[in-house]
């Protein structure tokens, strides 16, 4: 078939996530633009992604609690919008979970870290740049100026803590975040850290520049692949339990013929 819409412009860590995991979830993701219903772990993630922006926005001596407490109101006429209202059947119990958690995060993040010693060089940082003749796009939550004059990328996550045996893919968007930040910026980042703030901990890793070649070069393939798929007007399904447990494709699939694995 031929698609009605166009290609996007661009590919990002998510997307090419998608991509890697399913092709077909990029299809209707990306290409379709289909709707993905808001989940409740999304919301949350983009509610205190909006705290820790806003707060870092500020001068360093004025990134106190109380003011990151403060953007917990404007959060909620931000992030919640009635779509999002509709998807997550939001009441004033979940809300009220939700304020709870966010202002839990909030604590546990500042026992992690003074934001008012950080110097960064962006928040929300957008970048974009052609890599290896693949468009490239990326946001970074915050790329800090260490002590030693060095970058750090930093990637704020509210979810459950990784299992250490898998770092390869945990940090994969991160990585390819580098690529972007040396192509763009013409200086390398030295080290990855990211922020379980539900939970207290960091794990950090040093940039290697044999793995953000890496990253890019499967980028790179990935987005001839996606062409060619476009061209030919059929993304493959690649269903697997991991690839379609969280995907919001499922009974779309199923209708498709695609063999779903149960949940």
């Amino acid at each position: 078939m031929a698609f009605k819409q166009p290609l996007p412009q661009s590919l990002s860590p998510s997307r090419l996530s998608d991509f890697q995991a399913c092709p077909r979830r990029y299809q209707h993701g990306s290409i379709e633009r289909l709707p993905q219903p808001a989940s409740y772990a999304s919301a949350k993630g983009r509610f205190v992604h909006y705290v820790f922006e806003h707060l870092f926005l500020l001068d360093k001596s004025d990134r106190t609690i109380e003011r990151a407490r403060g953007f917990i109101e404007p959060a909620k006429e931000e992030i919640l919008t009635p779509e999002v209202r509709l998807d997550l059947s939001l009441d004033e119990a979940l809300l009220a979970t939700l304020i709870a958690e966010t202002r839990a995060i909030i604590e546990s993040y500042f026992a992690m870290e003074d934001p008012t010693t950080i110097d960064s060089e962006g928040v929300e940082l957008r970048l974009g740049v052609d890599v290896n003749g693949t468009p490239l796009f990326g946001i970074l939550d915050r790329l800090d100026r260490d002590a030693d004059g060095t970058l750090t990328i930093v990637d704020y996550k509210t979810g459950s803590l990784p299992n250490r045996n898998y770092d390869s893919q945990t940090f994969a968007n991160a990585e390819l975040y580098a690529a972007l930040c040396e192509a763009t910026l013409g200086e390398k980042a030295s080290n990855i850290r990211l922020m379980y703030v539900a939970h207290g901990e960091s794990i950090e890793r040093p940039v290697s520049d044999v793995v953000v070649r890496a990253r890019a070069t499967a980028a790179t393939h990935a987005w001839a692949k996606i062409n060619r798929y476009y061209q030919d007007g059929d993304f493959p399904a690649t269903p697997s339990r991991s690839a379609c447990r969280f995907c919001a494709f499922q009974d779309l699939c199923r209708g498709e013929g695609v063999p779903v694995p149960s949940r």
